[in-house]
Formats: C-alpha cells, sequence, structure tokens
C-alpha cells in the first residue's frame, strides 16, 4: 500500500542522525495524523502529538508550550524524542517561530526530531520555503488510490469511481444520504471554510465556492476562463479564476490542466481542463445513486475520465511529471504525461466517444510521443491502470 511506503519513508528519515523537519502535507482526510501517529509508535521514541486545529490554540505561546513539553522528553533519555505538529500552519507567524526554536535545538545539541502535518500550499504560503529553507524534507500524503481502498474496504471499481478515495467515508456507503452529507459537511464545506478561506487572503469568497461547483459540474472537460467568466457572476477576471483554480488544486479539490505544448507561454494561457482530484466530489453533490450513475453512460463516462485524470494528478502530485492535455479543432487526446521533453499520449475509452482516436493519431504525428496508451474499450484494462502510478508510463 502507498500509505506503507510513506511510513516506512518517514521512519526511516527520523532513524537518519543527521536532523530534517518532516513535513506531511496533502489534502484533509487524507490519512496524515493516522501516518504520523503509527510512525510515533514504530519509532519507539518519547513522543509528542498536537494538533492547531481548534482556533482557540492559534498563537505562538502554543507552539513554544509544545516544543518544551517534547524537550523534557528528548532530555530524559539519550535516543532523544518526536515532536508531531499538526495542523500547524493555523498558527500566526508559525515558520518564524519554528525556525528559531530549531536553530536553537540544532546549537545546543538537543536531540528532538520534528514533524510538521498541514496542506502543502498553506504551509508554503506561510513561510514554509522562506523561513526554514534547508532544514525541512517534503513528503506529499495525496489522496487513496483505487489499490489502497480496495485493499483497505474491499471496493471494487465500480466503488471507486463513483465514491471516491475518503477512507474515513467507506463505512458509510450503505447509506448514501449519510455518505453524501460526510463528504458536503465534513469534507467540502470544511476544506473550503476552514482550510481555504480562514488561511488565504480570498477577495471573493462566494467566487471560489461557486468555482468549485462549476469545477465539479464539468470536470473533465475544457473550459475557457471568458466561458466560465460567462456562468459565474462577479467573477471579476481571469488571473482571479486561475488564481482560484490553484488554491482548489493546493486543497486536493478541482485543478485546471494546462494544454500540452512547447511554448509554455501558449501553455498557461490555455482554457483549461477541469479536473476534480476525487471523484467524490462530483457524485456526492449529484442526487443519482451508483446504479442510477451507471445506466447513464455519457455520465459515467465522465466518472471514469475524471476517475483516471485524479490518479494521474495524485500520482505526480510533488514531482516533475506535469499533467496536460492536447486539443486542436475538433482533435484532442485526454491526459498527456510530460517529464522534460518526453510525453506520454493517454486516451480514455469510457463510453463518451466513437471508437476512433484521430487525436492520439494527429498528436503522435506532430509530438512524437514515447508512448500511446489507450485506457478501456479494446485497450489496457482501467483496473490495471489505476493499479501503476503515472511514473510507470513515463519511464
Amino acid at each position: 500500500m502507498k500509505r506503507q511506503i510513506l511510513h516506512d519513508e518517514l521512519l526511516k528519515r527520523l532513524k537518519e542522525k543527521r536532523r530534517f523537519l518532516q513535513v506531511l502535507a496533502g489534502p484533509r482526510q487524507v490519512g496524515k495524523t493516522t501516518l504520523a501517529r503509527q510512525v510515533m509508535q514504530a519509532s519507539k521514541l518519547p513522543a509528542h502529538y498536537a494538533s492547531a486545529d481548534e482556533p482557540s490554540l492559534r498563537d505562538r505561546t502554543w507552539i513554544e508550550q509544545q516544543w518544551d513539553l517534547a524537550r523534557l522528553k528528548a532530555n530524559e533519555g539519550k535516543a532523544g524524542a518526536l515532536l508531531v505538529l499538526d495542523e500547524v500552519q493555523k498558527v500566526s507567524d508559525w515558520s518564524n517561530l519554528v525556525k528559531l526554536l530549531w536553530d536553537a535545538d540544532t546549537h545546543a545539541g538537543v536531540p528532538l526530531k520534528v514533524v510538521l502535518l498541514g496542506s502543502a500550499p498553506l504551509l508554503i504560503q506561510s513561510g514554509l520555503t522562506e523561513s526554514l529553507a534547508g532544514r525541512f524534507e517534503l513528503i506529499p500524503v495525496p489522496h487513496w488510490s483505487f489499490a489502497e481502498m480496495r485493499e483497505a474496504f474491499g471496493w471494487n471499481l465500480e466503488q471507486y469511481i463513483f465514491y471516491g478515495a475518503y477512507p474515513g467515508s467507506a463505512e458509510l456507503i450503505a447509506s448514501p444520504e449519510r455518505w453524501r452529507r460526510y463528504v458536503t459537511d465534513s469534507l467540502i464545506e470544511t476544506t473550503i471554510s476552514r482550510d481555504i478561506l480562514l488561511m488565504t487572503r480570498v477577495d471573493k469568497p462566494a467566487l471560489l465556492r461557486r468555482l468549485f461547483h462549476l469545477g465539479c459540474a464539468y470536470s473533465g472537460q475544457i473550459l475557457s476562463y471568458q466561458k466560465m467568466l460567462g456562468q459565474l457572476t462577479d467573477a471579476g477576471n481571469t488571473v482571479t479564476l486561475a488564481h482560484y483554480l490553484d488554491l482548489l488544486q493546493g486543497a486536493g479539490m478541482v485543478a485546471g490542466l494546462s494544454k500540452y505544448a512547447h511554448g509554455l507561454v501558449r501553455q498557461r494561457g490555455s482554457s483549461p481542463k477541469l479536473q476534480v482530484l476525487n471523484t467524490a466530489l462530483m457524485t456526492a453533490q449529484d442526487s443519482r445513486t451508483m446504479a442510477e450513475a451507471r445506466r447513464d453512460g455519457n455520465h459515467w463516462g465522465r466518472l471514469v475520465e475524471s476517475c483516471v485524470g485524479a490518479h494521474l494528478l495524485n500520482t505526480t502530485f510533488s514531482s516533475d511529471i506535469e499533467v496536460t492535455y492536447w486539443r486542436e479543432r475538433n482533435q484532442e487526446v485526454d491526459f498527456i504525461l510530460r517529464q522534460g521533453k518526453t510525453a506520454t499520449a493517454i486516451e480514455v475509452k469510457s463510453g463518451r466517444r466513437s471508437e476512433s482516436l484521430p487525436g492520439m493519431e494527429a498528436f503522435a504525428k506532430q509530438f512524437k510521443p514515447k508512448r500511446k496508451l489507450l485506457v478501456g474499450g479494446q485497450g489496457m484494462a482501467l483496473e490495471e491502470f489505476l493499479t501503476k502510478p503515472a511514473s510507470h508510463w513515463v519511464q
């Protein structure tokens, strides 16, 4: 399982003699806290865990108090101790204080290991890369994969496509309405209101919410910024929309894929292909049951393509592989994996399109990709494709 790999990697780093701040970063409800607690137990070190998720705890004194408790544990034995601070980005000016405490321990030889948990974009925005440059290592924790949900909960492919990849919701799928309320109230609303709006400057919060819903409704489709402006009231300008899409992607919700092109200027100015990072964000806001969604070929096809896109984005999180798309006139390729000058073209046969693939042929003629993949239909089985990370297809 991917979580086991992350567990082993973090444990290995904590056992090394050289000290680095270890940062577990990813969306809500992907298992960061559980992973950290498992590593605390496996490390055999005296450990202290604390979370700044409560608004009343968001001050510098709180961090100092938790750090001092961990220092006491570290000074009690030769092996040192482990401090885990969860949701640390919610404390004002946290990065400068952590730098001060970390450097003081380094100078004094205090054997204290520190793990920080939070959302990568919010951590970075609040000073991670500036204040703590050279002192930390990042371990990205993306949404759960199909293989993980299958192993942990026995899910089949259709369940994964429809219910997405939130492990906390797995036991609720027998009661669809309860499952929907959990995803919309505990995950969607909490992420937007507490993780984005409270932690980031957003001048048009209502617009960000509407853009999220638009991204879910049009996931898998290319939508120009001008068309978005036409669908969203008080939308401001395209720069604002692009910025809000970046915020939503950083929170693990909705991304805007760029068009593949040799020229970066042209690529960044292209119409984005909207893409959810977890299909539960689409289906939880739709009244159809899984059986009803399965009978609607066009709707199910969008879910399948969105599932593939989410898989690619989640398995390239914090890597040098870029997920893009390509379209010229009426010719389109669903996904292009770009790593340096190497490209892998991926077409998803989901039931939404005809058997012919004119886009793949035109793209291959123009750009000569390293690999051309057809997923679904008479190509590779979707179940097989979802068990391998994007890096497998660009090697």
